[in-house]
C-alpha cells in the first residue's frame, strides 16, 4: 500500500512540475524547474511511463479553436502577421516543454532518454505517436549533422567510448578487447558522431577497412588475427563494413548518411591514393522474402518486372524447391554455399539482384539497401559466400553486397533513387536474367 502511494506521489510530482515549467514566463527559474521535471521523471517506474506520456498527449495539445481561427485568418489574408500567428498556435505546447527541459543540467540526455522510453510503449499506445512526433521533430534539429562533431575513435580514445563500441556494434559483434584493438589498427578506421552536450557518447559510428582491392568476403575484415597492411601506398579501397547506431532514443533522426560522406571526404584527403569507396553489406531479410514467394509488392511498378525477369525469378524459385523444404530445414540438413549446386547458386544470385536492384525503392525494400542507395551509392556487386556465419546463412544464404560510393555521382544517384530508379552495375543486371 505504501509503495503504491509513493509511486502515485511521484507521478503527481512529475505532472505538477510540468505544469509549473510550462507556465513559467521568465527564464530566471526555468533551469531549476526543468531540473525538477527531469528529477521527478527519473523516479517513475517503467509502468508509470504510459501515464506520464498520456498526460503530455492529453493536456499539452494545441487549442483547436485557436488553430482554426488562425488558419481562417491566414486563408483570408496571407500576411506575415497571420502566418506567424498560425505557426504560434498550431505548435503543441509539448514542443515548448521539451525545449525548456533541454535547459536542465544534462537536459539533452534526459529528453533522449524520455524518447527511448516512449518508443518502448508506442505499440501498446499508438495515440502517443503525436508525442513522439514532437520529440523527433526537435531532436532532428538538435542533432542536425551541422551541430555534430565527427571524431576518429582509436585505441587512445577514452575507455568509456571504446566500451560503447563493443556494446553497440550491431552488424559484426566485437569479440572483446583484442578484436576491438585489431579493428583500430593503422589499416582500419573508426569514426563517430558526437554531440557537444554528450561528449562521451558516440551517437553513431562507422568502421572502415583500408585495402588494396574491393573485398567480397567479410571474414578477413573482422578476423582479429588478420595481418595488418602497414603501407599507405597499398590503400586503394576504403570499405565501410559496419555502421551502428548507439542511441535508440534517436531512432528516425538521420545521421548515418552524413557520417559516411564526411568519412569518405576525410579519408580521401588523408590518402589521395584512395579512389574507391564501397561497402561490404549484409542483406537482412532476403531469405524471408524468397521464402514468401519473392513478391516485389504493389508499391513497385509492374512494368519494372519485365517478362524475362519474371520468368527468371519464377525459374529461380522453382530451382530452390522451398515449397518442399523450408529454408530453415535446408540449413538444418546441412546446406552450405560450398555444397550448393550451380543451379542453386545461379538462382540465389538472380533473386538477390532482383530483390535489391528492383525492389529497394519499395516500401518494404531492404533497409540496408534503401540506406545506401538513398545515400547516392550504386549497387555494384552481389557476392557469393560473403558471410558464412550462422546469421549470414540464415538471413541471406551467405550473400553480401558491395555498394559503390562514387563521390562524383552521389548526388545524381540520390536524385534517381528518390524518383524510384535504382542505379546498378552491368554485372548485377546480368545476374537478374542469367
Amino acid at each position: 500500500m505504501l509503495e503504491k502511494l509513493a509511486k502515485a506521489r511521484n507521478l503527481s510530482k512529475a505532472n505538477n512540475a510540468i505544469k509549473r515549467l510550462i507556465s513559467e514566463r521568465g527564464e530566471s527559474n526555468a533551469v531549476s524547474m526543468a531540473d525538477d521535471v527531469v528529477n521527478n521523471y527519473r523516479k517513475l517506474t517503467k509502468d508509470q511511463h504510459i501515464a506520464f506520456f498520456t498526460y503530455l498527449f492529453e493536456k499539452l495539445n494545441p487549442q483547436v479553436d485557436a488553430v482554426l481561427k488562425a488558419a481562417q485568418n491566414f486563408a483570408a489574408e496571407s500576411t506575415a502577421r497571420n502566418y506567424i500567428q498560425l505557426q504560434k498556435v498550431s505548435e503543441s505546447p509539448r514542443q515548448e516543454l521539451f525545449r525548456r527541459l533541454n535547459r536542465a543540467g544534462h537536459g539533452t540526455a534526459a529528453v533522449v532518454q524520455m524518447r527511448r522510453d516512449l518508443l518502448q510503449i508506442l505499440d501498446k499506445k499508438p495515440e502517443l505517436a503525436a508525442v513522439d512526433f514532437d520529440m523527433r521533430h526537435l531532436l532532428s534539429s538538435w542533432f542536425n549533422p551541422g551541430f555534430l562533431k565527427m571524431h576518429r575513435v582509436d585505441w587512445k580514445s577514452p575507455a568509456e567510448v571504446l566500451e560503447k563500441l563493443i556494446q553497440h556494434e550491431a552488424v559484426h559483434a566485437i569479440d572483446g578487447w583484442d578484436d576491438l584493438r585489431r579493428r583500430l589498427q593503422p589499416d582500419r578506421r573508426c569514426f563517430a558522431f558526437f554531440h557537444p552536450q554528450l561528449p562521451s557518447e558516440p551517437l553513431i559510428f562507422v568502421e572502415v577497412a583500408l585495402l588494396p582491392e574491393i573485398p567480397t568476403v567479410i571474414t578477413p575484415l573482422v578476423d582479429k588475427k588478420a595481418e595488418t597492411v602497414d603501407q599507405p601506398s597499398q590503400y586503394k579501397v576504403a570499405v565501410f563494413y559496419s555502421i551502428s547506431n548507439c542511441e535508440p532514443g534517436l531512432r528516425g533522426v538521420s545521421m548515418g548518411n552524413f557520417l559516411i560522406k564526411r568519412v569518405a571526404e576525410q579519408l580521401h584527403a588523408e590518402f589521395p591514393g584512395l579512389k574507391t569507396f564501397v561497402t561490404l553489406s549484409p542483406i537482412p531479410g532476403f531469405m524471408d522474402w524468397v521464402s514468401a514467394g519473392a513478391n516485389l509488392g504493389e508499391d513497385v511498378p509492374a512494368e519494372r518486372l519485365k517478362p524475362n525477369l519474371r520468368a527468371a525469378r519464377d525459374q529461380a524459385l522453382a530451382n530452390l524447391k522451398l515449397d518442399a523444404q523450408s529454408w530453415a530445414e535446408k540449413l538444418s540438413a546441412g546446406w552450405h554455399p560450398d555444397l550448393a549446386s550451380p543451379k542453386e547458386q545461379e538462382s540465389l544470385l538472380c533473386l538477390a539482384s532482383i530483390y535489391l536492384g528492383l525492389g529497394s525503392t519499395g516500401r518494404n525494400g531492404n533497409p540496408v539497401a534503401k540506406f545506401h542507395l538513398g545515400n547516392g551509392a550504386k549497387l555494384h556487386l552481389v557476392n557469393w559466400a560473403g558471410d558464412l556465419s550462422r546469421k549470414g546463412l540464415r538471413q541471406s544464404a551467405g550473400l553480401m553486397v558491395n555498394y559503390l560510393y562514387d563521390l562524383g555521382n552521389v548526388e545524381e544517384n540520390h536524385e534517381k533513387f528518390a524518383n524510384g530508379e535504382i542505379v546498378y552495375s552491368r554485372s548485377v543486371g546480368r545476374l537478374m536474367a542469367p
